[in-house]
């Protein structure tokens, strides 16, 4: 036995010299907390955060081992603490190892590793994730560590910014504030259709739809696409076994404008007219709100509809969402289920965001390595097969880091929305933000070098080999611009492009436009490039870097001209570099600004001084669509709260953001900076107005989802909605009287009434449909408000209509638990919780009532 004991200890002593872990330990039982320390951390803009390890294991030894995690922040790697060190490897990718002095991790011993990033981290969205575990002598594998957890943050040091941080945490009492304004307005006095018709008069009686219904329309009118929706449509809802019907619902053209509809209601017979299909199918959609949010729970015996006459049009021609598939994949179901709600809400253009740093998510025959590298991540330290671990995707393949969508995928998306009369516009980020094809090719290009292929290989090259620029995004990505000097990059957007039209061809789907991207190219590039310097001795055209920029988007459009397409890209594609009084300055790049390109223009941030970019942009001549992160970033926090996720560095983005967005003049509702600091009309003195003319340059508005923090289709549908209803509201409906209302006390008036009523319909119509609607939406439901007076507690909810429940022994609240109907005069604490129509919560809160 002796002896036996003694080959085991110099078996594990071995293992420990040459950095071999013991085979039996097990990394379950490894415990790890990550916490905020202190932000604005010695007076400057960074923060002070750290991991605490514990081995409940055998000995974790001194060497042979990494821990790899992403995190949003770029870690200062002189300041790591605990005998470890932290590399940055590309990306948000860290790798965490021993150092030449680290001692090994007994059995029930704790770890402190803390280090300075720079930034501040404020929620749970900025904590590191994804963490796992690799062996030295496995390298390939990566053990994801299960037993990873994030301390809240609860001390003003640990979440406030800096000293001018004024946005404060919320709580029920803000809450309550934020909402006391918002009236309970009676269904019955609601108006039926949503978004705001431009007419709508409500009569007596009602339409009984049963089974056994008509659809009826005139041959010459080709209306057979749009019938057959509304019958699929509407049997959803019925018992085909039950009740029966003779009713009529007629849909006819007319000679109303592009959009326009008219519905009308009887007891006896429903009308939908237009003078187009598009128009016929927004009259269905009308109708489709019309329907009782109960009904859409299905197997109804009869549904009653109002009797109603509306005559309505939209305002804008672009009602736009952006959906990011790039950063996190969302599966072809989620995108038609999508499709269904933006069609329900008469949305009419889905940004199509497939490609970005993280991956390329869209197949396209003869570049397989697109979506066999850049549709897939899982642990690497290549690229060669599959990109690394990005937003917590961790070390497995299969995981929201990885998916596609085949050929055949995106043909059947296109034709879905075709059916749905929305226009799919896809983006190919370039010539930044562009990793995962510049590793997809390089990939190819290594392949084909070593089967002795040189000129194959070289066909689509997107990163000269011989480069040595040195630069580093915003996102902290080395390697990830293509190059623009060389003729391959640009037979690589032909083929790509090509591949894309032919899919529309197929699907026979519209294809107006392509987005090639543009934004946050960091400084640096190309500086290094053998072939950007022969180019610039080549082409007196090009004297500085700079210059490239135009050379490239002027390659782009041409090609685009000659495929009848037009040029769309972020709002940098349209700026110039400059000086002004020796310093840098950016203006609105006369070389394009009549060419019908168009632009997304996104930062308007409130306090970073570009507040009338769009406005610029658009008198200068572009298109603009008005995308603006203040307003329109879905993905942006609801609220400031530890556990409420996604990022805000563009500010908190809750349904009355883009409710109250004014897309002529957005400074007028304009109340606070990025740091919650109040701001006035004067703070905005000296920005640029829209001109009549610009307002002909603003074809519409854009909500937009990124998808750093959004890893499954319930994150999607929470970050999406509501916010999403107030985007169809301002994008549909017509100006409304506070958007241009002098009188700043008036127009207070009445946008505070028609915020109570957009809030109730929400409440009590679109959210309770929403439940069941598409097989149901895991959409937002906020915390209720909460305050004591007169030593009761009186609560309310950001949208009348939603129940609240609370519960006075400990228990966290149900559905089932008592509900609230007028102040509670219990003394102790109370905790409260939201619910849906179906019975789903949201997050509970505390109030004491001592």
């Amino acid at each position: 036995m002796k002896s036996i004991l003694t080959i085991c200890t110099f078996f594990l002593l071995l293992c420990s010299c040459y950095g071999q872990q013991p085979k039996m330990f097990n990394a379950d039982d490894l415990i790890i907390q990550w916490e905020v320390v202190e932000n604005n951390y010695k007076g400057k803009t960074e923060f002070l955060s750290a991991f605490t390890i514990t081995n409940y294991g055998s000995s974790l030894s001194a060497k042979g081992w990494s821990l790899y995690f992403n995190f949003p922040r770029m870690i200062n790697s002189a300041t790591v603490t605990g005998g470890v060190k932290i590399d940055h490897i590309n990306g948000d990718f860290y790798r965490l190892y021993p150092g030449t002095g680290f001692k090994a991790l007994a059995t029930k011993q704790s770890l402190k590793v803390s280090f300075v990033a720079g930034a501040w981290a404020i929620s749970i969205s900025d904590a590191p994730s994804g963490m796992y575990i690799v062996w030295d002598d496995m390298p390939d594998k990566g053990t994801t560590l299960k037993n990873y957890s994030v301390k809240p943050s609860t001390q003003p040091k640990q979440y406030m910014r800096s000293a001018s941080d004024k946005m404060e945490l919320i709580t029920p009492q803000r809450v309550y504030e934020q909402n006391r304004s918002i009236i309970d307005i009676p269904k019955a006095d609601l108006i039926k259709v949503f978004p705001t018709p431009s007419f709508y008069k409500e009569g007596a009686g009602t339409f009984i739809l049963g089974n056994g219904f008509t659809v009826l329309t005139k041959k010459e009118d080709e209306l057979e696409s749009e019938k057959s929706y509304l019958e699929n449509e509407l049997k959803k809802l019925l018992d085909v076994k039950k009740g029966a019907s003779d009713k009529q619902i007629m849909l006819a053209k007319n000679n109303s404008g592009t959009g326009a509809y008219q519905l009308n209601v009887t007891p006896q017979t429903i009308t939908i007219t237009s003078g187009t299909n598009k128009g016929i199918f927004y009259g269905i959609q009308s109708l489709k709100t019309l329907i009782p949010p109960g009904a859409y729970k299905g197997s109804q015996t009869t549904i009653d509809i109002p009797v109603v006459n509306v005559i309505d049009s939209p305002r804008f021609g672009h009602r736009a969402f952006m959906l990011d598939v790039a950063r996190n994949f969302h599966s072809k179901q989620q995108l038609l289920k999508l499709l269904d709600l933006m069609a329900l809400y008469k949305l009419n253009v889905l940004h199509f965001h497939f490609s970005d740093d993280e991956g390329w998510r869209l197949e396209i025959p003869g570049l397989p390595e697109l979506t066999e590298v850049g549709g897939r991540r899982g642990h690497t330290m290549s690229d060669e097969n599959f990109l690394h671990p990005s937003f917590g995707s961790g070390p497995d393949l299969a995981s929201h880091g990885t998916g596609f969508y085949s050929k055949a995928d995106f043909i059947e998306i296109l034709k879905y929305a075709k059916l749905r009369h929305i226009d799919v516009i896809p983006e190919i980020e370039t010539p930044g933000h562009a990793r995962a094809a510049v590793a997809s090719m390089t990939a190819r290009y290594n392949r084909l070098i070593k089967e002795g292929k040189k000129k194959a290989a070289e066909e689509y090259l997107l990163y000269h080999p011989l480069d040595t620029s040195k630069y580093k995004s915003v996102q902290r990505w080395y390697r990830n611009v293509m190059d623009v000097s060389l003729p391959s990059t640009y037979k690589f957007l032909e083929k790509v492009v090509d591949e894309i039209v032919v899919m529309y061809k197929d699907a026979d789907a519209p294809l107006r436009t392509i987005h090639f991207g543009g934004d946050e190219v960091p400084g640096g590039v190309w500086a290094g490039s053998p072939v950007v310097q022969q180019l610039m001795r080549d082409n007196s055209s090009i004297k500085t870097i700079d210059d490239l920029w135009y050379y490239f988007y002027g390659n782009v459009n041409v090609m685009l001209k000659k495929k009848n397409l037009f040029l769309y890209g972020w709002e940098e594609i349209a700026m110039r570099k400059t000086t002004l009084d020796g310093k840098p300055f950016t203006i609105p790049n006369p070389d394009f600004s009549n060419q019908n390109m168009q632009v997304d223009v996104w930062n308007n941030v409130i306090g970073w001084g570009a507040e009338d970019l769009p406005y610029q942009l658009a008198n200068a001549g572009y298109k603009v669509i008005m995308s603006p992160v203040s307003n329109m970033y879905f993905d942006l926090a609801y609220q400031k709260s530890f556990y409420e996720p996604g990022y805000y560095w563009g500010g908190y983005v809750d349904v009355d953001k883009p409710f109250y967005f004014i897309p002529f003049d957005y400074y007028r509702s304009s109340t606070e900076d990025i740091n919650g600091n109040k701001i006035t009309a004067q703070y905005f003195k000296n920005k640029a107005r829209l001109t009549d003319y610009g307002k002909q340059n603003i074809p519409g508005i854009q909500g937009l989802l990124w998808s750093e923090t959004v890893k499954s289709p319930e994150q999607l549908e929470y970050m999406l909605l509501p916010k999403l209803l107030a985007l169809a509201e301002r994008a549909w409906a017509k100006d409304p009287a506070w958007a241009a209302e002098n009188d700043t006390t008036k127009a207070l008036s009445l946008y505070k009434s028609d915020w109570s009523r957009f809030v109730n319909v929400a409440g009590k119509q679109e959210l309770p449909r929403l439940d069941y609607y598409a097989g149901g939406f895991h959409y937002r439901i906020p915390t209720p408000g909460a305050i004591i007076s007169n030593g009761k507690v009186v609560a309310n909810s950001q949208f009348p209509g939603l129940a609240i429940r609370y519960t006075t022994d400990g228990k966290e609240p149900t559905s089932t638990s008592l509900l609230y109907t007028s102040p509670i005069l219990y003394k102790g604490v109370i905790k409260m919780k939201l619910f849906s129509s179906n019975g789903r919560g949201g997050r509970q809160i505390e109030i004491n009532n001592k």
